[in-house]
C-alpha cells in the first residue's frame, strides 16, 4: 500500500500547489529537504491573467503555477496531482490521505488558498476571513506556525492577500522559517551570478 516506507515518508509535505505552496516547495527542496506537493489542480491562479507579478511582464496563471512546479522539480520536491481526503497526527509527524494512496510528513505546510477544510479536520484555529471571497482562514503567529505543532499555513490560507507576488513570498518566508526551525538556526539561501571570464 502506498504511504507505508521510506519511500513515502517526506521531511516535508505541502498540500497546494498554488503560489505559495510552489514557492515553499522551492526553497525546502532546494535546501536539501525532501518535499512533496500535493495538489488538486483548482487553484484560483489557474484562471488568472497576471500583469502585477513585478519582474514579469505578463503571464498566464497556469504558466506562472507551471514554471514554479518546475522550478522546485528542479531541486527534487516531488508533486502528486490528488485531493487530500483525510490528514491525520501520528507519532512521527502527519499521515495525509489521499484518493491516490498514504504519504507521511515531519512536517506540513497548508497552502489550500481559500479553502480551509484540511484545517478543520487537524482541528487547526481558523478565524473569519478580511479578503473578498475568503470566508475563513487559518491562525497563525505571524511565522506561519498554526495551533498545532508541526502544522505551517502560508498564502490566502493563512491570511495574506490574494494577489500572486504576495502569496507567492509568504510560502518562501513560511518555508523559510519551517526550514531555520528544522535547522536549528536562520536558514539563508542567497545565490550569487557566477563569474564570467
Amino acid at each position: 500500500m502506498k504511504g507505508k516506507g521510506d519511500e513515502n515518508m517526506f521531511e516535508i509535505a505541502i498540500i497546494g500547489g498554488g503560489p505559495a505552496g510552489g514557492s515553499a516547495a522551492l526553497f525546502t527542496s532546494k535546501a536539501g529537504k525532501r518535499t512533496l506537493v500535493i495538489d488538486n489542480g483548482k487553484s484560483v491562479t489557474k484562471r488568472a491573467w497576471i500583469e502585477n507579478h513585478y519582474g514579469v511582464a505578463e503571464i498566464t496563471g497556469p504558466d506562472l503555477v507551471e514554471i514554479g512546479r518546475k522550478q522546485s522539480e528542479k531541486f527534487g520536491a516531488e508533486w502528486v496531482e490528488a485531493e487530500v481526503t483525510d490528514v491525520k497526527k501520528t507519532d512521527n509527524g502527519f499521515e495525509i490521505v489521499t484518493e491516490k494512496g498514504r504519504y507521511e510528513a515531519k512536517q506540513l505546510i497548508i497552502a489550500t488558498g481559500m479553502l480551509t477544510k484540511i484545517a478543520e479536520t487537524l482541528g487547526l484555529k481558523v478565524k473569519a476571513g478580511t479578503e473578498p471571497r475568503v470566508k475563513q482562514i487559518i491562525e497563525t503567529d505571524g511565522q506561519g506556525r498554526t495551533s498545532m505543532e508541526g502544522v505551517w499555513a502560508a498564502g490566502v490560507a493563512a491570511g495574506t492577500s490574494v494577489h500572486t507576488i504576495i502569496t507567492a513570498g509568504d510560502g518562501a518566508n513560511v518555508a523559510i522559517n519551517v526550514l531555520s526551525e528544522m535547522n536549528g538556526e536562520r536558514y539563508v539561501d542567497h545565490d550569487v551570478l557566477k563569474s564570467s571570464k
